[in-house]
């Protein structure tokens, strides 16, 4: 098959399987509720845990966790590897980058979708399994420390960059790392806001639902 469509079909897929967002299908099946109306208004895990609890959150982190590397292993075995030994599997980063659009942007869901964090996790765990390892390591200590969920995303997200320059990944897996990183920065806009301004809310296992 012509590479340009096998690239085009990696990013459909990655697209429509990013497209899924667990947050809201467990909100309204299960809770008969919207997400996105409620706490910080964005469809993902953190806000999850915030206002229908740690079970919920749970489900919401395991699914879009899924379905990152999902997208990344179709990608990978519709594409392969760019040429022999080369270690570069532009199918797989296509996928992935397009999982992490659809969960940002989903055509299933009015196209108003979450920040991508977690799901782009799970692409580049699939990218470079050291580097993201060592970026869930620093996320964890940030935290752990502020407990401010968005500044340890954003600050995990670009390590990410530094440490595959540092320790030579391939330039497609760089490039692709880095619009990934962008995206995450992009969307944490208000939370940069708010954390300047003082007012970015703390992470809380508080299972007392609220719906501001």
């Amino acid at each position: 098959m012509n590479p340009s469509i096998v690239a085009i079909l990696s990013a459909i897929i990655g697209y429509l399987l990013g497209s899924v967002n667990t947050s809201l299908l467990v909100g309204k099946i299960f809770y008969k509720t919207d997400i996105r109306k409620h706490g910080s208004g964005n469809a993902g895990a953190t806000n999850t845990l915030r206002i229908l609890g740690k079970g919920a959150a749970i489900a919401v982190l395991v699914g879009d966790f899924l379905k990152g590397i999902i997208a990344c292993l179709i990608g990978r075995y519709l594409f392969g590897e760019l040429t022999s030994g080369s270690g570069v599997y532009l199918g797989l980063y296509i996928a992935g980058f397009f999982a992490v659009i659809g969960h940002n942007w989903p055509i299933f869901f009015g196209f108003k979708g979450g920040k991508g964090v977690i799901t782009s996790f799970a692409v580049i765990l699939m990218f470079s399994p050291l580097t993201a390892l060592i970026c869930l390591a620093a996320f964890v200590l940030i935290v752990a420390v502020t407990r401010y969920v968005s500044l340890g995303s954003m600050l995990a997200a670009m390590l990410f960059i530094s440490i595959s320059i540092i320790i030579k990944e391939p330039l497609p897996l760089i490039l692709v790392g880095s619009a990934l990183v962008g995206l995450i920065i992009i969307r944490h806009g208000e939370n940069i806001k708010r954390l300047i301004n003082g007012s970015e809310k703390k992470l809380s296992f508080n299972n007392k639902q609220r719906k501001e």
